[in-house]
């Protein structure tokens, strides 16, 4: 027998899973019904999210990443972009359901909460989300605590416990790949790949300080300042110069190994960004490109949250017993996953100041290593 359109998407169980608590819509409010349809849907996009994560983390995990398959990858990545925005958007209408509205059947939830949204912290996990950088939510030692049913374990719990044990996230993969990037030709296990890229960090840093001094100069001929804004506008771009060193040589770090893995990565970081027009470089600068929008996209996600919240029931306890509205922007503002992409962009000079490429000829499209 052919396949319909109703049965192809499974109609009749997708449309019968609104009824809430009561297992009946017919019970529900015409304000019951939405909230619960547009968090089914959220929930839909989660897992659309979910499958491209995935599949971008298992490409930039192999240990040869042909350049053939970065398009897919930042297709990919480009999808979970619009998830988040899709998700950021559905809050419009949720906007529309006055307070005494929501009021009527939100005793219902708690003390539910959509902190318990197993694939949201999926989501997280995956990303790359460190457990040191997580919000407590409530009171809880752990995040995990807040999934647990009434016996303990529940779905959720298994969910989320299954996607911390893999040992791979997408910034572990990514950031491993990029790291891998050819600095003036050298990639790691040449034998002079640190000296390289020692070099190339002290070349951009003299260039970086050419353009502050031009741009000091700038500034002191065209507008009238006060000597004392002269030695504050001196000291100001001095901090941000000792700054872009400190970042690109990795000081913060103190494990020896560690520092020199950070510093490479940070210093191919910055090469793709300063000559992505060249063959070889112009995919990983569209990832680039494409991490950004992801974690800009989610962060959106967040604050549009806090928002909406705020604006249909001010600031009061969450549901679940959350700090509400506060717990939300501290969110928004501190669950970043690759901060080294964007602190790349605030060191970039002009291009005439790029220090000149050495081995220019490698970044032809046939490089391999």
């Amino acid at each position: 027998m052919p396949a319909t359109y109703w049965d192809y998407l499974q109609l009749d169980s997708l449309l019968a899973l609104q009824g809430g608590l009561e297992r009946d819509e017919n019970e529900l409010s015409n304000d019951e019904l939405r909230f619960i349809t547009i968090h089914q849907i959220d929930e839909l996009w989660m897992k659309v999210a979910l499958r491209e994560l995935e599949s971008a983390r298992d490409l930039f995990k192999r240990d040869h990443v042909p350049e053939t398959a970065l398009s897919s990858a930042a297709q990919g990545l480009r999808r979970i972009q619009i998830v988040f925005e899709l998700m950021a958007d559905h809050f419009r209408l949720m906007e529309t359901m006055r307070t005494r509205d929501y009021l009527e059947f939100r005793d219902k939830l708690s003390p539910a909460s959509g902190f318990q949204s197993a694939q949201m912290r999926e989501l997280e996990i995956l990303m790359g989300l460190e457990e040191s950088q997580r919000i407590p939510f409530g009171g809880e030692k752990s995040h995990l605590r807040a999934l647990e049913g009434p016996t303990g374990d529940s779905t959720a719990l298994q969910k989320v416990k299954r996607r911390l044990a893999e040992p791979e996230t997408l910034k572990s993969a990514v950031y491993r790949w990029l790291s891998r990037a050819p600095i003036d030709g050298s990639v790691p296990g040449d034998d002079n790949d640190d000296e390289v890229v020692a070099k190339y960090i002290d070349r951009f840093l003299d260039s970086q300080r050419r353009g502050q001094e031009q741009r000091i100069a700038e500034v002191l001929e065209h507008q009238a300042l006060e000597p004392s804004d002269h030695e504050r506008l001196k000291a100001r771009y001095e901090q941000e110069l000792q700054g872009s060193a400190a970042w690109l040589r990795a000081e913060d770090v103190d494990d020896e190994a560690d520092r020199r893995l950070q510093r490479r990565l940070r210093a191919a970081l910055l090469f793709i960004e300063s000559n992505r027009d060249l063959a070889l470089l112009s995919w990983p600068g569209e990832i680039l490109d494409n991490l950004v929008a992801c974690e800009q996209a989610s962060v959106i996600f967040r604050q549009r949250h806090a928002r909406m919240v705020e604006r249909v029931i001010g600031r009061r306890v969450g549901t679940g017993g959350s700090a509400g509205v506060d717990y939300l922007d501290e969110t928004a503002l501190r669950y970043r996953v690759f901060p080294e992409v964007w602190q790349v962009r605030g060191i970039l000079t002009r291009a005439e100041l790029d220090p000149e490429i050495s081995n220019e000829d490698t970044y032809g499209l046939r490089f391999e290593r």
